[in-house]
């Protein structure tokens, strides 16, 4: 039989061990998440780049620039100033001052007269029209404004898109041989132009 004054001294003891196994048991969890997480802390590198950023090590070599000799000439210094961790906004979608591209509208809706509506918008938006007219080749599912992939057409049609709260996509197979330009395709869900400008 143990005395009270015996039994006293194990049960920290014995909390200190559960809660050492908690701590161990937290760690544990979190090592297999970040290894099976796939979560990365250093930003991907750019599609045609080969170099990584630097890597940061504490805030002091972070905020001072690193000097560097070169070894084919010892007193030359390069000096490189310290990266920003922080995420660079994407550009806009179209320059400021860029020409906006000529638009062909055609309806592919049951509404009478849905082109002439919407060309009335593009222009008044500051699009030139150079086509208005109906699109019978095929039913299409909702307004879009298409595109030609790799030229100038894609910013302009990301902001027709987005004042017309249209989808935008590169053109398709039916439309491919069409003049130059971007294709807008009105159909019976066309909302025009957004009202929160």
């Amino acid at each position: 039989m143990t005395s009270p004054e015996s039994a006293s001294p194990s049960r920290p003891a014995k909390a200190a061990g559960f809660a050492l196994l908690g701590v161990a048991a937290v760690a544990l969890i979190i090592g297999v998440v970040s290894l099976f997480g796939g979560e990365s802390d250093t930003p991907p590198v750019a599609g045609g780049s080969s170099t990584q950023p630097p890597a940061q090590t504490t805030s002091e070599s972070a905020a001072a620039p690193t000097t560097t000799a070169s070894p084919s000439a010892p007193a030359a210094t390069t000096t490189v100033p310290p990266t920003s961790s922080a995420a660079t906004p994407p550009p806009p979608v179209t320059q400021p001052g860029a020409a906006k591209v000529p638009v062909r509208v055609y309806n592919n809706s049951t509404i009478t007269g849905l082109a002439g509506k919407a060309s009335d918008e593009v222009r008044a938006n500051g699009w030139t029209v150079a086509d208005t007219g109906n699109y019978s080749q095929g039913t299409i599912p909702t307004t879009t404004v298409y595109y030609r992939p790799g030229t100038d057409e894609e910013a302009s049609a990301k902001e027709l898109g987005a004042v017309l709260r249209a989808r935008v996509e590169p053109r398709f197979d039916g439309i491919q041989s069409a003049p130059a330009g971007i294709i807008l395709i009105v159909t019976n869900d066309y909302q025009g132009v957004s009202k929160n400008k």
